[in-house]
Order: structure tokens, then sequence, then C-alpha cells
């Protein structure tokens, strides 16, 4: 019997989790109290039990003791329970604005701040936090991607380490994204924006991009940024970093950096077992 335990920050995409594992044909059961987690267990695993996949949803709402939850899930897996623990996570900006626009109550916010709610949330689940599994970061992630990163953990079964890898495009007029790990300017390429027939187009548009990839420096960029990047991510997933944010900027962020990132994640999006999205954030900003 496959057993997920699926945790994680408040907003931070757990029910959404939960559903779609039960699209995929798990058996989900949702706040579960503390107290009832090893009986639910031992009834799921019984000799004949027609469940074959569980995910058991646990959070903070209940003012459940995580403490106790690591231990009961550690004593658990020494009495050869195969659980496994993904953990739903996202930015603490993320988290306020979620919980903002919904106007719901952080269950830890007993003032009414949302965001003392989400840094006590955020130092009670830690422990848990770094005995899981799986950690997914939906700070950026569309509905969709969630979907394929859990389809492939655990649908497809494939190798699984918890990185995630954003390959941005930006336009420095409009600002180094505050979030960026990386940040790499292309401006050193000529600019399509005063090409007359380009001006109007963007990065997705192939005269555009057979343009900027005509300019020998772009394919040498791209190639130096793929070979750097298969060095790093080994190093960063060993590090235990969860979030990767490359940004790639050029002026307006509509040409050279939509062009190029597109290209940096065409080629890195089959060599690893990192998960990996585009994103392009000021393509539709009007400039050069």
């Amino acid at each position: 019997m496959r057993f997920v335990v699926v945790t994680g920050m408040s907003g931070g995409g757990k029910s959404t989790a939960l559903k779609m594992l039960e699209d995929a044909g798990f058996y989900c059961v949702d706040n579960l109290p503390v107290s009832l987690i090893e009986k639910f267990a031992e009834l799921v695993s019984m000799p004949g039990s027609e469940v074959g996949k569980v995910a058991l949803g646990l959070d903070v709402r209940s003012g459940q003791s995580f403490d106790d939850v690591a231990g009961i899930l550690e004593k658990l897996k020494k009495t050869g329970y195969k659980l496994e623990i993904l953990f739903m996570d996202a930015d603490e900006n993320v988290l306020i604005k979620r919980y903002k626009e919904t106007r719901r109550i952080h269950p830890l916010a007993a003032d009414g701040r949302v965001e003392d709610g989400v840094r006590a949330e955020r130092q009670v689940l830690e422990k848990i936090r770094r005995r899981a599994d799986y950690v997914i970061d939906t700070s950026l992630l569309l509905t969709r991607e969630l979907k394929e990163e859990l389809d492939r953990i655990f649908v497809e079964n494939a190798e699984y380490n918890s990185l995630m890898v954003t390959v941005m495009s930006f336009g420095f007029k409009h600002g180094i994204p505050s979030d960026a790990d990386l940040v790499m300017d292309v401006r050193f390429l000529p600019n399509p924006f005063y090409i007359d027939e380009l001006k109007h187009k963007t990065g997705n548009d192939r005269e555009v991009q057979d343009y900027v990839m005509s300019f020998p420096e772009a394919e040498e960029f791209t190639t130096k940024m793929t070979d750097l990047l298969q060095f790093l991510l080994p190093n960063y997933v060993k590090e235990g970093k969860y979030r990767l944010v490359i940004a790639i900027g050029c002026t307006g962020g509509r040409h050279r950096s939509v062009t190029l990132a597109g290209e940096l994640y065409r080629r890195m999006k089959d060599r690893g077992k990192y998960g990996i999205k585009l994103y392009h954030r000021d393509v539709n900003q009007q400039g050069k």
C-alpha cells in the first residue's frame, strides 16, 4: 500500500494536492485528529483491505501538536509502514496575498494578523518539513503545473528531488525580480525592437527567435548557461534547495530575454529529475 501524508503551509496548496491525488485514485482523508492517525493506518492496512493508495491530509487547523505528529509518523515508519511525506509550501508574501484575497482567517493568527500566523506556522512545521520526502513550492506554479508534478511523483513514479526551477524573462526597465536567485543580462545582443518588422512581435514569435539566435553570441550564451546549470543544479539539490529562479533580462523584457529564456528552458527541461517551468514576466508590457 502507498501511504502519503500531505501537509504544509496553510495556503500552500494542500487541499488542491489532495483533490488531485483523489483524482489519481488515492483514498483521501483530510485533517484527521492526531490521536486517530495510528488507528487509521492500522485500518487501511488490514488484510483484505481494498484500499491500495492512501493520502492523509494534516495541518494546524485544529491546534494539533506537530511535535506529536512527527513522533507518530516516525513510529509508524519503524513499525513497517512505508510513509511518504509531501510538504506543500510557498513564499511568505505569496501566502499572505492568498489569504487576503480569499479573506480567510489564518488558523494561527489569533489577533487577525495574517503575517504573524504565517510565521508562527512555519516555525511549528519546520521539523516535519525537514523530514519530508517531497517539498513542492507553489509560489509560481499554475494548477496545471502542480498536477504535472504530482503525476510525475505519484502516478508515473519518476525519480524526484524537491528542486523546482523557474526560467524567467524580464525587462530591466520594469525592475529586477525580487525573488531571482541568478540574474543574467542579455542586453549585449542587438535589439529586435529597432527592426520595423520585429518591433511589435515578441520572443515567442519565430521571426524574433530566428533573429536573436542568428548571432553567435546568443548561441554561445545559451550553451554556457546550460553547462553552468548542469553543474549547479545537482549541487543545489545536494544542499536541500527547493526553489531556483533564473532571471534573464533585456531592456523591455519582450524580445531578447524571452527568446533566450525559452531556448534555455528547452535545453534544460529533459536533462534532470527536477521540475522546471518557463515564465515571461514582462512580455505583454509595451516598449523596447
